[in-house]
């Protein structure tokens, strides 16, 4: 019954995904991901993302933001990109594919970064969805916290972060989490974002110093 209900879930999934507004124009400017307007809208109303920052981009594949990161940031800033899915080189992008939350694949992130620390943590990772809410939330808030212990290590005192999450049970807890490590802290849902979707990306700015 779970494989039954999981394979109804694609369907209409790839569905609407092929009808959709952001989607047509992702391809028609040739981006590789609609994400790339999640990220572009976001980047207008708090500004996170500027020349010569050094920003960590987790859950790159397949680049919508890492692209959008490079273009910013310009030759005399610095991007570092990991995801566990391989992903299309992109000129001046440091890619590492492996699972961040691997403590040996951590390592070579952070061997990466060097002395320098990170001026912003991007995280758009996204569980494998089964279309059962409690699983996929649950899931994703794991992977916010993943983020967040990245976070932790690599990103400088006033350095910002955002991640994607989904709604539902245990986001309290995480906001709560995020908000002790962070001055500012605020919910943006992107117009590119599906209405009926449960993700939010949550900006917090600042970071205390600890």
């Amino acid at each position: 019954m779970a494989d039954k209900k999981r394979s109804i879930y694609s369907s209409k999934w790839l569905q609407k995904y092929c009808k959709d507004q952001y989607v047509i124009k992702a391809r028609k400017q040739e981006l590789r991901s609609r994400s790339w307007f999640k990220l572009d809208s976001i980047n207008h109303t708090d500004m996170l993302i500027s020349s010569g920052m050094t920003v960590i981009d987790l859950g790159s594949a397949p680049g919508g933001w890492t692209i959008y990161v490079k273009n910013r940031i310009g030759n005399t800033g610095r991007i570092i990109a990991c995801d566990i899915l391989p992903m299309r080189r992109i000129s001046g992008v440091n890619f590492l594919q492996g699972d961040c939350s691997d403590p040996n694949v951590f390592k070579i992130l952070r061997t990466w970064i060097g002395q320098q620390k990170a001026h912003v943590v991007l995280s758009d990772m996204s569980p494998n969805m089964t279309g059962i809410s409690i699983i996929d939330v649950n899931r994703s808030i794991c992977l916010g916290h993943v983020a967040l212990n990245i976070c932790r290590d690599v990103l400088m005192c006033g350095g910002a972060f955002l991640v994607k999450v989904f709604q539902g049970k245990g986001l309290d807890k995480y906001m709560y989490d995020v908000r002790s490590l962070f001055h500012i802290v605020k919910i943006r849902k992107p117009d590119a974002s599906r209405s009926h979707s449960r993700e939010v990306y949550i900006v917090a700015k600042k970071r205390k110093y600890n």
